[in-house]
């Protein structure tokens, strides 16, 4: 069974950079795709808010799906989805065509990000310990890679098609093939027994369970806002950090284009030793050291007297809210641990929510007052993730009791040492 577990977790990490390879070749690639087909400035924020919305939507759907197949038949058919939608975005020249490809794509986007997640919880859960940042940690990989060969693709100028197909030609039997291995949880399902309660759930509630064994929104709620803050923090930089560094700390254009880079490589530094640091010092303390140094991050934005500062900024940016998201999955799963793929799937809508709501709303403050002032809006949502950073914490009936459990698996009817 070891091996069974180091397979699952390898492909599953696979799927996660594939994720974070076609994310990036799209969010990349707008101004392309809005010449390619003619969409107007008016109504580009149409279609670029149409993505997130129909996502919270595939999101919705992959928890009412899980009731009835696993999360890893969700994932296997939702990501050669998307990246079947990521192509076809890049293959036609018609209104109809781009916003069918979008819309396809937000809804694969949602119901993988959710189900990829739940995948990943229930793998921590058997684990014994923290995994799931290096799972996120090969997501920005991913992201680092698509930006990579957009930057190409545009450096050469390569139509969007040209571009897409040899990636998706490459990528989507690789990922079909690897969700071989893939392993789910039954357990975190939360599939409903003949007298209306999780089956395994003895009805009196555990944890976030209520008494019919659903997930309680009021007690989800904290996450929930946990994760629209972070988001909001990581909208804020891939949406305005160029144009920040260049208006606002007088950049050139070519050194505007590094607060993202730099962001997206301290991401994938952060989460590749954030879960050592989970298992060091514990889930909460990792939260709130994350929540202080991406705070740390936007006050010195905001004050930067130049470029260079302003880009030191991005780089605490990156190191901290990197380490968020990750750890508020996997507290969704300790809270509900008969119930985390419903509890994943609700909590994945407000990454959404916090990605709508984000550049938006630094957008509108920066029109209306100044791009600076604009900055210390998310540095206070960030600041209030402190006040509810126990919800991060273990209990003492599930996994990580103090920080760690013992280092044992349950897969199937059968425990193995790891």
């Amino acid at each position: 069974m070891t091996e069974t577990l180091r397979r699952g977790r390898a492909s599953l990490a696979f799927g996660f950079l594939v994720q974070g390879v076609a994310f990036a070749l799209l969010v990349t690639r707008i101004p392309a795709l809005q010449d390619q087909y003619g969409i107007s400035d008016g109504l580009l924020p149409v279609f670029l808010a149409g993505v997130p919305v129909l996502a919270g939507a595939g999101s919705v759907g992959a928890e009412r799906l899980v009731r009835r197949v696993r999360p890893s038949r969700v994932m296997r058919w939702s990501q050669p989805a998307a990246l079947l939608a990521l192509l076809g975005a890049g293959a036609g020249d018609a209104m109809w065509e781009i916003a069918v490809a979008l819309a396809a794509f937000g809804v694969a986007v949602g119901a993988l990000d959710a189900s990829m997640n739940m995948l990943g919880v229930s793998l921590q859960r058997t684990y014994g310990r923290s995994i799931m940042l290096g799972f996120h940690a090969a997501y920005s990989l991913g992201g680092i890679v698509g930006a990579s060969l957009a930057w190409a693709g545009a450096h050469w100028d390569l139509s969007l098609f040209v571009l897409y197909l040899p990636v998706v030609v490459v990528l989507l039997p690789a990922a079909f093939l690897g969700s071989r291995w893939y392993v789910d949880d039954v357990r975190g399902r939360g599939d409903v027994g003949a007298e209306g309660r999780q089956e395994g759930q003895d009805g009196r509630g555990g944890g976030g369970e209520g008494a019919d064994g659903v997930v309680v929104f009021r007690t989800l709620l904290p996450l929930c806002l946990v994760m629209a803050f972070a988001y909001i923090g990581d909208s804020t930089v891939s949406n305005w950090g160029a144009k920040y560094l260049q208006d606002v700390l007088g950049s050139s254009e070519q050194l505007s284009t590094v607060p993202y880079n730099v962001y997206m490589v301290m991401t994938l530094v952060g989460r590749g030793v954030g879960d050592l640091g989970v298992r060091r010092f514990g889930a909460v303390a990792v939260v709130r050291g994350g929540a202080v140094v991406a705070a740390v991050g936007f006050g010195v934005v905001a004050v930067a007297p130049g470029a260079w500062v302003g880009i030191g900024g991005f780089t605490l940016l990156g190191l901290g809210l990197c380490v968020i998201v990750p750890q508020t999955f996997a507290a969704a799963g300790r809270l509900f641990p008969g119930a985390s793929d419903v509890a994943v799937a609700r909590l994945n809508i407000f990454n959404y929510v916090g990605f709508l709501v984000g550049s938006p709303l630094v957008g509108a403050l920066g029109d209306v007052w100044n791009y600076r002032g604009a900055m210390v809006v998310p540095l206070v949502l960030v600041l209030v993730i402190l006040r509810y950073a126990r919800s991060f914490a273990p209990g003492p009936d599930r996994y990580g009791d103090g920080h760690e459990r013992a280092r044992t698996a349950d897969v199937g009817r059968s425990g193995n040492g790891l």
